[in-house]
């Protein structure tokens, strides 16, 4: 699968590094020149390559987004994302903390900046070095990761991607009850565990 990332800080990168290793072509990007991301790129394996953001997301059949949420304006046109399964891996931090949305999610408000993307919340509320070095070959032993979507098809993907880095996709719900959950605060946030103990969080939370 062809993945475009737009943002290359810690999550990004871990990303790109593991989707590449996992076979799939990856575009780097961010609010730079594609040539201040060639030796980041060239370090994360062959299957990577900088882009400029527009680009990154033409190119993929899947975009992830990985940028701070106080610079979602800075995404590329909304068009470019027309049917185009999205991964939102955003959480709502602003200078001063966690933004108050009110009763909102940051992936609601996230699809109602790109109304065409088919939006997937995932990827969010995992710490980047235990997403580095935390995936597992055994399914037994795997960590979970959750997603949260209102488009099953897109989920399906997601899953399948989180599947092929050595980890466990579990499904948090419809985009506005599963984003809450997997928002800063909540008791799945940056806690790692496996299946099941998920699977037993999340039937006491909802």
């Amino acid at each position: 699968m062809k993945i475009g990332i737009i943002g290359t800080g810690r999550i990004g990168s871990t990303l790109a590094q593991l989707f590449a290793k996992a076979g799939h072509a990856v575009a780097i990007s961010n609010s730079r020149d594609p040539e201040t991301l060639a030796s980041l790129a060239e370090t994360l394996g062959a299957n990577v390559q900088a882009m400029h953001p527009d680009e990154a997301v033409q190119f993929a059949d899947c975009v992830l987004l990985t940028i701070p949420w106080i610079k979602r304006d800075t995404l590329p046109p909304a068009r470019l994302f027309e049917n185009k399964i999205t991964i939102d891996a955003t959480n709502h931090y602003g200078p001063r903390g966690v933004v108050d949305l009110g009763e909102s999610s940051s992936s609601e408000e996230m699809s109602k900046q790109l109304p065409g993307a088919r939006l997937v919340k995932a990827f969010n509320t995992m710490y980047y070095e235990t997403l580095r070095t935390g995936g597992r070959s055994a399914p037994e032993e795997r960590l979970a990761l959750f997603i949260a979507g209102d488009d099953s098809e897109a989920k399906a993907v997601v899953a399948r991607l989180i599947e092929d880095i050595g980890y466990a996709a579990i499904d948090s719900g419809f985009l506005r009850e599963g984003g809450l959950i997997q928002q800063p605060g909540s008791p799945i946030y940056n806690v790692p565990m496996n299946f099941s103990e998920a699977q037993r969080l999340l039937a006491d939370l909802k």
